[in-house]
């Protein structure tokens, strides 16, 4: 299925009720091109997570407008696939049926399916796993199988929200380079939420960085690095002076308010985004 479009027109979403109800998105606009890879960069409780749930159709807007290719994100849909930080895994399934689920919901012949599935599997280095349950995979492993079930279903956009958040350095790294690795073979459209600097710069071809809440975009940030990308970027000037720029962003108090290069910190750790 080609990628898709996402256009978002003075977004905003409302939620609770009553006396309890709050404004957690405001006036967001944004174009995610076909088959582009976009980081939402914020704060924790910036709505990043709620945005994300607006394009998955799981939470309406009250004000502007979230489109698909021109039309009206409104329900779920296959072709929008979602990934958890945490996995969404069936405990009682294996993984290769958990993976083949989706295709079965769509009623793909089983020897199909799992021919698929397993395809996939051995694709992200679970080939040997299929039989396994997901309480007997780590929490990579997890992941992988989450991303594998995603991605086998063909979705014409990745919804991502923070899926390495829980795993450790060396396997977020590994699975860092894994998702571009499959991403750059299928080519959805991706929107992968994360508040860790260095992970957004590492994976994305452009940001969207969030205020503080109500949420909005402050700014959009261009990544000029070339792709396959190596481990040792984060050593290039270029990187750094974008990490820069980002944590002043993030810094600052007032969204949409202008940001110096004096807001800036004067040293900076390249090998920990301080939202990690």
């Amino acid at each position: 299925m080609s990628a898709g479009r996402i256009d978002l027109e003075a977004l905003g979403i409302a939620l609770g009720e009553g006396a309890h109800a709050f404004t957690a998105v405001r006036d967001v606009n944004a174009v995610i091109e076909p088959g582009e890879f976009v980081c939402v960069l914020g704060p924790s409780g910036c709505g990043k997570s709620t945005l994300l749930a607006a394009l998955a159709g799981h939470v309406a807007a009250n004000a502007g407008r979230a489109m698909l290719d021109g039309k009206p994100i409104g329900a779920p849909h296959p072709e929008r696939g979602m990934v958890f930080q945490q996995h969404t895994l069936l405990p009682w399934r294996k993984t290769l049926d958990n993976v083949a689920f989706g295709l079965k919901m769509r009623g793909v012949s089983k020897r199909e399916r799992h021919r698929r599935a397993q395809a996939l599997l051995d694709r992200v280095g679970l080939g040997a796993f299929a039989d396994r349950y997901p309480e007997q995979l780590s929490g990579g492993m997890q992941q992988r199988a989450e991303i594998a079930r995603a991605m086998l279903n063909e979705p014409r956009v990745l919804l991502m929200d923070e899926p390495f958040g829980a795993l450790d350095a060396q396997t977020r790294a590994m699975m860092q380079a894994l998702l571009l690795d499959v991403w750059s073979e299928h080519r959805p459209t991706v929107v992968f939420v994360t508040h860790d600097i260095d992970e957004a710069l590492f994976l994305a071809d452009r940001i969207l960085v969030m205020s503080q809440s109500p949420g909005t975009v402050l700014e959009e940030l261009r990544v000029p690095f070339a792709r396959p990308r190596e481990r040792d970027l984060v050593t290039e000037p270029a990187f750094v002076a974008l990490k820069r720029r980002c944590l002043a962003l993030l810094r600052h108090p007032q969204a949409g308010a202008s940001v110096t290069s004096s807001d800036a910190p004067a040293r900076i750790d390249i090998t920990r985004s301080v939202y990690s």
